[in-house]
């Protein structure tokens, strides 16, 4: 058997279109939502990172606060941006790209942005009101991938969920919401201290991969028939690319996909839902400032 791709780019697309209806119906009523972006230094990934948001920002007819900072911007000089962009009531969310330069607390900056402007769901506020299944905004990458779960018409309920890797970002945010009733499911966390973790990964259903590390599942430790969702983002050296370097997710997937019912590429699936996921939270704080203000 071969998996069925699961095409986040078209999926992304969609989420896309849809919100660039919803923000031009927003802007006749006056509002027009609005993201600031504050990138810190010139580090190439984070550069692309942001150029991706900017563009997607374009698209969907939103408006774009950008603001990059020379790598010596102090601490001190973020947090009271961040301040300026909190008191700012024409700015709807504040995203602050990681990771930061060294002599940088990045948790005392994400703190720092007001829970009803954290669009990328990192507030403890936000993470509380996840655990507790209040209404806040949900982590971008973990909601996509419930998009493209729906999307597939891939059962979750009663299903077992086994995801690898625990950071805020991913790993934790994503157990937490395959938890909720709407997705119902069983769900095993697994990391660098997991023991055989074959054992843990051949019995899921769903296996959700953010281990940061290539080749971190291969075909014989997934379930046939599995759905197969790599969020790694990894660049290998190759010199037969232009850029000198390819990208490649956390799982095999040439090997995954004889086994796997359902596999993300990388690039070209969890990727691209990270990114509309960010600006759907940012229309979402756009119409809870009109909501309240009316």
């Amino acid at each position: 058997m071969s998996a069925k791709i699961i095409d986040g780019k078209s999926i992304a697309a969609e989420v896309k279109a849809d919100v660039a209806k919803k923000v031009s119906e927003l802007k006749k009523s006056g509002v027009t939502p609005c993201l600031a972006v504050i990138l810190v230094g010139n580090n190439p990934a984070s550069v692309s990172y942001v150029s991706g948001k900017r563009k997607a920002l374009a698209e969907a007819g939103m408006e774009d606060r950008s603001i990059e900072l020379p790598e010596s911007t102090t601490e001190q000089e973020i947090l009271s941006l961040i301040q300026k962009l909190n008191e700012d009531k024409t700015v709807h969310g504040i995203l602050v790209q990681l990771p930061l330069p060294s002599h940088i607390d990045e948790k005392k900056v994400t703190n720092s942005i007001s829970p009803e402007k954290d669009v990328d769901g990192f507030h403890p506020v936000n993470v509380g009101r996840l655990v507790t299944g209040e209404k806040g905004f949900l982590p971008c990458t973990p909601n996509g991938i419930t998009i493209l779960l729906k999307k597939m018409n891939i059962e979750t309920s009663g299903k077992n969920v086994v995801v690898v890797g625990r950071s805020n970002i991913v790993g934790k945010p994503m157990a937490l919401l395959m938890l909720r009733k709407e997705f119902n499911s069983t769900v095993t966390i697994c990391h660098t201290g997991t023991k055989n973790l074959s054992d843990y990964t051949k019995k899921a259903d769903i296996l959700i991969v953010a281990s940061g590390r290539p080749n971190t599942v291969t075909a014989d430790m997934i379930k046939e028939g599995a759905a197969v969702i790599d969020v790694g983002v990894n660049r290998i050296p190759d010199s037969t690319k232009k850029s000198g370097f390819r990208l490649c997710g956390d799982v095999d997937f040439e090997g995954a996909k004889e086994v796997a019912g359902f596999i993300t590429p990388v690039p070209g699936g969890v990727g691209p839902m990270t990114i509309a996921m960010l600006i759907f939270n940012t229309l979402e704080s756009a119409e809870n400032f009109k909501a309240q203000n009316d």
